[in-house]
């Protein structure tokens, strides 16, 4: 990988001596619920963007089977805008594809196309076994590979953040998406296994991931979204699992669920994560008079709509709106949309600086 190029480090005193703080030790103090300077500037969820891409000569549609350019793509993110963490993977299919599911890449395709599952593997709960060697199944060898580089060239300047998917959104990964709701709503039992099985697998990736380097990691669990999910139905099918995981990964952890989830944020907060991830459909001041002031809350600002289709005067605005709507740190409500323009990136690095 190409070095980093040297970035000043803001300093916070405490009493009369002063401490320089890297971005890492930013991230993860805040993680731990300690003080810091100011709230780190990071996600948990892909952000990758063309201009780093550009950059760097990396083709987007070959990044995602390479662990040398999945690492510098996710360090350009710092060395191009000061964004302080380098994540990996850039998209979903990493698990379901070491369970068995056909992907395709695009590589013929122009554009910046996410790869995604052609083939899934799936019927029922009993077709999910561990790999016997899960280290080294499908694309988690790329992973690891990418997190240990990131490792060797960012050290212990930058945090380096991973996610898995959680079970009910992986499970609708690798089976079919109309049978696994029908089942669910009709067979909750047998979801529920499938569940329990799928979890193993989660947990088990989690810990390779640490075990590679990676500082923190995030549960995205976007299928438990209550614009599909009941309230009772996420309490009573899914919620289970996510304690269950969040025990047994690796902490620092944090919970991200899509859409609005102000209607489960209490039973979120219940999981128990480090943090919860909550995107743009979340009235942010209502979640945080849910919540009260000590939890951790990442939010919520729109990276489609903001970052990727808005100006970049648009962009402040809606950073100043995350943190006065009760924010703990600002980051992007899902992944960062790849076309993002520089100079909207460069906007939002200077209002959560200035804010």
């Amino acid at each position: 990988m190409q070095s980093i190029r040297g970035r000043g480090i803001p300093k916070i005193k405490r009493g009369k001596v002063t401490i320089r703080m890297t971005p890492k030790e930013r991230v993860l103090q805040f993680l731990q619920g300690e003080k810091v300077d100011r709230p780190p500037i990071f996600s948990g969820m892909g952000n990758v963007i063309k201009p780093v891409l550009d950059r760097f000569g990396i083709v987007f549609s070959k990044v995602h089977r390479d662990p040398e350019l999945m690492a510098r793509a996710a360090a350009g993110m710092y060395r191009e805008f000061g964004f302080e963490c380098a994540v990996v993977p850039f998209d979903l299919g990493v698990e379901a594809e070491a369970l068995g599911a056909k992907m395709s890449f695009y590589d013929d395709v122009e554009g910046l196309l996410y790869p995604t599952i052609k083939e899934k593997s799936v019927k029922s709960a009993e077709d999910v076994r561990m790999p016997a060697d899960l280290k080294n199944s499908g694309r988690v060898p790329v992973v690891t590979g990418a997190i240990k580089a990131l490792r060797r060239e960012l050290g212990d300047e930058v945090a380096i953040g991973t996610y898995v998917l959680g079970p009910f959104t992986l499970a609708g990964q690798v089976k079919e998406l109309d049978e696994l709701f029908e089942e669910s709503f009709l067979e909750p039992e047998k979801t529920n296994l499938l569940l329990e099985r799928l979890s193993d697998v989660i947990i088990a990736l989690s810990r390779i991931y640490r075990e590679a380097g990676a500082d923190y990691v995030t549960l995205r669990e976007m299928g438990g979204t209550s614009d599909v999910m009941s309230p009772k139905s996420f309490k009573s099918l899914i919620k289970p699992h996510l304690v269950r995981i969040l025990a047994e990964m690796p902490r620092p952890s944090i919970l991200h669920i899509c859409g609005d989830t102000n209607s489960i944020i209490a039973d979120m907060a219940e999981c128990g994560a480090d943090a919860l991830s909550v995107d743009q459909k979340n009235c942010m001041s209502e979640t945080r008079q849910k919540l009260g002031p000590d939890t951790l809350i990442l939010g919520n600002f729109d990276p489609i709509k903001v970052l990727h289709k808005g100006e970049a005067k648009d962009v402040g605005p809606a950073v100043i709106a995350s943190l006065r709507g009760g924010a703990s740190a600002v980051w992007p409500g899902c992944d960062l949309w790849p076309e993002v323009p520089r100079e909207n990136m460069e906007a939002l690095m200077s209002a959560l600086k200035e804010a």
